[in-house]
């Protein structure tokens, strides 16, 4: 796992109970290893939002991870609720993640993280704004 160059993100992840921190980390590592696999996405930049980690990039959409104490069995990673986001990864991947509405893929404290298709969603939130044009040309041509 990388060093976490960002001080305030790092004491965010040194709060987490020891067996979260660790899920919480591998998160992080997938949406900063999916990022390197994006040609052309802007660079990544890991910061606090609502005193969560969060990925942003101007050519995404702001994923977050967190664990909130009063579900301390299970931890998320968030999207912004007003995109299509989890909508579109309900669609693609109804029974393989459970969510939160319409903002979060929610993993229980034992569940085996699906690699694969999670990359597609930090994939799909990563270059969120890079496709939005081309969602609405194709939603014109539907309409």
């Amino acid at each position: 796992m990388g060093t976490i160059g960002n001080l305030k993100v790092a004491a965010v992840f040194e709060h987490y109970p020891e067996h979260i921190q660790k899920k919480l980390l591998f998160l992080r590592q997938m949406i900063l290893d999916t990022a390197l696999e994006i040609d052309g996405i802007d660079p990544l930049e890991e910061t606090l939002k609502w005193g969560e980690p969060s990925y942003v990039t101007k050519s995404g959409s702001t994923i977050r991870i967190d664990w909130k104490k009063s579900s301390p069995h299970q931890y998320a990673m968030y999207f912004n609720c007003n995109t299509m986001l989890v909508d579109t990864f309900k669609e693609l991947f109804r029974d393989i993640f459970s969510y939160e509405g319409n903002r979060a893929i929610v993993f229980g404290d034992n569940d085996e993280i699906p690699v694969d298709e999670l990359k597609q969603c930090i994939s799909l939130s990563l270059t969120y704004h890079s496709r939005r044009p081309m969602i609405k040309v194709q939603k014109k041509r539907i309409g």
